[in-house]
């Protein structure tokens, strides 16, 4: 057995280029030929002096034998790849000699069974149904992707939705670990990481039509008609500086890696969960001036009802909206929270729980305004608030002691920077308090601080579980706005998932083609989730997509192999 190296030329454009076959010596009467053994194709990368002990390794596999020394890691994962793919095509060759030939039986040591390459199939097989749902390997070939470019591509996207990682640990995912591979008929050992660079850059170069027409394709599935368009921005932080992506900007985090440059990710999604339009922005990017952008984008029909939350619902953009007949339900931005008990309706939420709602004049002719309470929301918001009061007053307590202490800074200016700080830190509850300093004039020493609790009317402190609706829709029931603003949650879970079931964070590419390729990626893994979560809560189960994927990765497939009489 050994390892032969062929020139070969391409057909298009007579380009030449190197291919490698493992060759084995068979002796045909009197006569000695080679006969190809397997194709290892023209990635394969191995120094020629290694080829030797690579071929006596695989030798070694097939008859059972184990090496008495150590190998180098890389030759041994090679070598066992290349033992299973052998394996694989005498089992196909042993299918296609008994096909129409009566049933052969073949005696075998039941001791020297061996289970080998064990991969997960279960998320995967499911993974790829969803896709072939929503038609994506058909659209794929559509719109130009030959077979390798395919797989590569269904390869990002199923690694995504079972196994979230960047890229480069997806093609190891894929190599080693999963049977995509089987599923879909193609040999990931014989590509290159290379090919899933350039699949996912050719996916976000299809955007448009993969979005428009996997959109469409749901909307057949689940017969839905698009009439609401819910709207909201995530962002994810990059590991590294990433110098060469224009949008990798500092702004501002939730998850508080203020270290960390950042890329912005929009979504349009309706009110089925489908997104129906995505973009990606500058990091430091305003929530506000994307809106007018992305539903120009959606070419959204007149008359659509834009969901949005009060980071995006600036008064510019609700004057937009109504200048371009689109009616919205959005969260107030005002911080007063007015709300009478006595002038409320009372409704029952879908996990029953008691909303009570009330109707008030808007802030522009054609709105009305709904202020809307239930007593777990505020029993949450009553707990937050007590939490932050005892932090911030603890805080006071402690500047008020160190006053009284040597060598603790006691300047007014130094001590109103502090108090400066001190609210800005606790912004939340800060404004409720009255905070006086008694200055010796003289030299200008802050001798004592004292401090007041007065909280404002109308605001989170006095109002707790308060929020206010604000719409154009003014013949629609309070209890119909309430229920079709609380479709917006579904988009929070969109981001969750994004986020943490589907690997969108963090960002590892320094190129901005490749990060938003990867953000893209993510973006159709959610799309094929939510198929088979919409599926699955249509027979009442509701769990999230991470907890399925714990069930159905348990599924193995694991090859056997025994040892016959003749020693085959």
């Amino acid at each position: 057995m050994y390892i032969r190296q062929t020139k070969m030329k391409t057909g298009q454009d007579g380009e030449s280029y190197h291919t490698h076959r493992l060759v084995e010596a068979v002796r045909v009467g009197k006569k000695v030929s080679q006969r190809t053994i397997l194709n290892l194709g023209s990635s394969f990368s191995l120094d020629r002096e290694l080829w030797s002990t690579l071929c006596a390794r695989i030798e070694q596999l097939l008859a059972g034998e184990n090496t008495l020394f150590e190998l180098d890691q890389t030759i041994e994962e090679i070598a066992q790849s290349t033992y299973r793919q052998i394996l694989a095509k005498r089992a196909e060759f042993a299918k296609l000699d008994n096909k129409q030939a009566e049933p052969v039986y073949e005696e075998v040591n039941i001791q020297s069974l061996k289970q080998i390459h064990p991969r997960s199939v279960g998320a995967e097989y499911v993974s790829l149904e969803a896709l072939k749902e929503l038609q994506i390997p058909e659209l794929l070939t559509e719109l130009g992707f030959n077979g390798p470019q395919k797989a590569a591509a269904l390869g990002n996207i199923i690694g995504r939705m079972c196994e979230p990682a960047s890229e480069h640990a997806t093609f190891s995912w894929l190599q080693k670990s999963s049977a995509v591979g089987e599923l879909l008929d193609f040999d990931f050992n014989k590509t290159s990481l290379m090919a899933l660079y350039r699949s996912s850059d050719m996916l976000f170069a299809k955007k448009s039509q993969l979005e428009e027409r996997i959109f469409e394709q749901a909307q057949s599935i689940f017969s839905f008609q698009p009439t609401i368009t819910l709207y909201d921005l995530t962002n994810t932080y990059f590991e590294g500086d990433a110098e060469n992506n224009p949008k990798a900007q500092q702004g501002r985090f939730k998850e508080k890696r203020s270290d960390c440059p950042l890329v912005t990710l929009g979504v349009a999604l309706d009110a089925s969960g489908f997104i129906r339009h995505s973009a990606i922005f500058d990091g430091n990017v305003s929530e506000a001036i994307t809106l007018q952008g992305m539903l120009e984008k959606l070419n959204a029909p007149k008359d659509a009802v834009v969901i949005m939350d009060a980071g995006i619902a600036t008064e510019e953009n609700l004057a937009w909206l109504t200048e371009h007949q689109f009616k919205y339900i959005v969260v107030s931005r005002k911080r007063a929270r007015d709300f009478d008990a006595d002038q409320a309706n009372v409704i029952t939420s879908a996990d029953g729980h008691s909303i009570h709602l009330q109707r008030q004049a808007g802030n522009s002719e054609g709105e009305i305004q709904i202020a809307c309470w239930s007593e777990r929301r505020a029993s949450k918001d009553r707990a937050i608030n007590e939490s932050f009061r005892k932090s911030y007053e603890k805080a006071l307590d402690k500047m008020a002691a160190g006053l009284s202490k040597t060598r603790n800074t006691k300047k007014r200016d130094a001590i109103h920077q502090r108090i400066g700080r001190l609210k800005e830190k606790h912004k939340r509850v800060s404004a409720h308090y009255d905070i006086t300093l008694d200055i010796d004039e003289t030299t200008d020493i802050v001798r004592a601080l004292h401090w007041k609790y007065q909280p404002q009317e109308a605001s989170k402190l006095t109002n707790p579980g308060v929020y206010q609706l604000r719409t154009t829709l003014t013949d629609w029931s309070d209890e119909q706005l309430w229920r079709t603003y609380t479709t917006l949650t579904d988009l929070e879970s969109v981001f969750r998932s994004l986020k943490s079931d589907l690997g969108m964070r963090p960002v590892y590419h320094s190129k901005e083609s490749r990060c938003d390729g990867h953000l893209f990626i993510t973006v159709l893994a959610y799309q094929a989730v939510q198929v088979i979560r919409r599926k699955l809560r249509d027979q009442g189960e509701s769990m999230s997509w991470k907890s399925l994927r714990a069930i159905l990765q348990r599924q193995y497939r694991v090859t056997a192999t025994f040892k016959q009489r003749d020693g085959r």
